[in-house]
């Protein structure tokens, strides 16, 4: 049994993927398996301790609402799960850092889709992908898991100009999704599987 934590963190991460427990498996995942992934909380994600819940999580339910969803059918996450200092960009070793957490969520929601926001979630599955270049697009992870890019929801605030862009590619991403089978394929659920996506 592992027990060299430094922190109950570190413990949580590692146990969430590295367990025996039946009841994993009749779990209930969001309806659609689709897992959208930012980047990091800011300010009110940190003190409600729930993702996108500012200004860019209220248009993200507006864009989801623009192609038929509610936040509660999708499952919404962020590439490093602690606020950065200021909200500066989180640091490469603070994504590696929380990888194996993210990893884990993968491997509950089984996604029929990934969709990550912004440069720092696409990065974590596109590597040397460029937001700017991608977004609107679909791409398909080494696991099989098809990946379709968006901007973030908070740059679109920044700049009023890619919320149009927002606004098309979501529309783009349903009529992606009507091509994608309803049920997720169990490529992430078999334990032989998980020490793979573990190295992604």
């Amino acid at each position: 049994m592992k027990t060299d934590f430094k922190t109950l963190k570190d413990l949580h991460e590692y146990y969430a993927v590295h367990n025996n427990c039946g009841l994993k498996e009749s779990a209930t995942p969001p309806s659609s398996g689709i897992l959208f992934i930012g980047e990091a909380p800011g300010r009110n994600e940190d003190l409600q301790g729930r993702p996108f819940v500012g200004a860019a999580g209220k248009f993200l339910d507006e864009l989801l609402q623009s192609i038929g969803y509610t936040r509660e059918e999708v499952y919404v996450s962020n590439v490093v799960k602690y606020r950065p200092p200021d909200n500066r960009e989180p640091k490469d070793e603070e994504k590696d850092a929380c990888r194996i957490w993210l990893n884990a969520e993968l491997l509950f929601v089984k996604p029929r889709v990934i969709v990550p926001l912004g440069r720092h979630a696409l990065g974590r599955f596109i590597q040397g992908a460029s937001i700017t270049a991608s977004h609107g697009q679909s791409f398909e992870h080494p696991t099989g898991i098809p990946i379709f890019a968006m901007y973030h929801p908070a740059a679109a605030l920044y700049n009023p100009n890619l919320k149009e862009d927002m606004r098309k590619d979501f529309k783009e991403l349903k009529k992606f999704l009507k091509g994608l089978p309803k049920a997720t394929k169990n490529i992430l659920k078999k334990k032989e599987e998980i020490d793979e996506i573990l190295k992604l």
